[in-house]
């Protein structure tokens, strides 16, 4: 690794008993199109899986439906069961050829995905296992108690919920600690604040998807462009950077399946915003 390449200087935050870096990878883009079967390269999506973590990433985000299963056997293959890594994956949702994901929250549904999840990611442990989303065919108490129960049992350490409102993350929280909310939320999506407001009031970690869609970033594109051009930045590293300043709480994954794509988005990481700077961005997705 070059003196120029990037490293992971984004702050810290415990999940559990384990500290990880807030800037995270995103794994789901290592599958194929519309998150459907493998890669073109497979060894390609292990190389960059292995420099994300030869970056200093930390946090790797991935769930069973991507592929589906493709993107937790990468992980497994290129990852193996390693101490320095946290490696979150989520499971309630189905997958078809058409690319459909279909909420599936069934107890016995889950209990099997966490023993296929398992296998994937050679590991004895899921580090954090996140109910994906919210199934309204069933009892939303009844799936988390579920990822409780499977905590219980040793299967996993931490649990997550994704996809929430306030009032789900409190009947989650009744039934189990949450460790992680993961919602969508970026610089011009901000339609979770509230979950984002609860996560600090509780010190939960929140995990943004989607936090530089192409879209939501395009739409400030002349605000991130003016302040990016002050730090030789670019509108997507300012919309990270944004996200690691707006909350203590926050842990953005940005996935891709390209190297360059990598540094870039860990280069954003030592990218310091000033608080002018912070407020015009907070301010224009109001």
């Amino acid at each position: 690794m070059s003196s120029d390449t990037p490293t992971n200087e984004s702050d810290t935050f415990e999940i559990g008993d384990t500290t990880v870096h807030r800037l995270g990878f995103g794994a789901m883009r290592l599958c194929g199109e519309e998150i459907i079967g493998p890669p073109n390269d497979e060894s390609r999506a292990r190389d960059v899986l292995e420099y994300a973590v030869e970056l200093g990433v930390d946090f790797v985000d991935t769930a069973d439906s991507y592929g589906p299963g493709v993107s937790e056997r990468l992980i497994g293959e290129a990852l193996g069961d390693r101490d320095d890594v946290l490696v979150a994956t989520k499971a309630g949702l189905l997958r078809n050829r058409e690319g459909e994901w279909l909420a599936h929250g069934d107890p016995d549904y889950i209990r099997n995905q966490v023993l296929a999840s398992l296998d994937r990611l050679r590991t004895e442990t899921i580090d954090l296992y996140q109910f994906h989303r919210p199934d309204p065919d069933t009892p939303f108490e009844d799936s988390i108690q579920t990822f409780a129960e499977l905590q219980d049992d040793g299967l996993v350490d931490q649990v997550g919920v994704s996809n929430v409102s306030v009032e789900q993350l409190e009947t989650a929280r009744e039934h189990v600690d949450v460790a992680t909310v993961q919602n969508r939320y970026n610089v011009d999506d901000r339609e979770n604040r509230d979950v984002l407001e609860a996560c600090a009031e509780n010190g939960i970690g929140f995990i943004p998807w989607a936090p530089i869609n192409g879209d939501d970033v395009d739409a400030h594109g002349d605000l991130l462009d003016e302040i990016g051009d002050e730090h030789d930045a670019s509108r997507r590293q300012v919309a990270l950077a944004w996200l690691l300043e707006r909350s203590d709480v926050i842990l953005p994954i940005p996935g891709t399946s390209d190297p360059d794509h990598l540094e870039s988005n860990v280069a954003a990481s030592q990218l310091s915003l000033d608080d002018d700077e912070v407020q015009r961005i907070t301010d224009a997705g109001r």
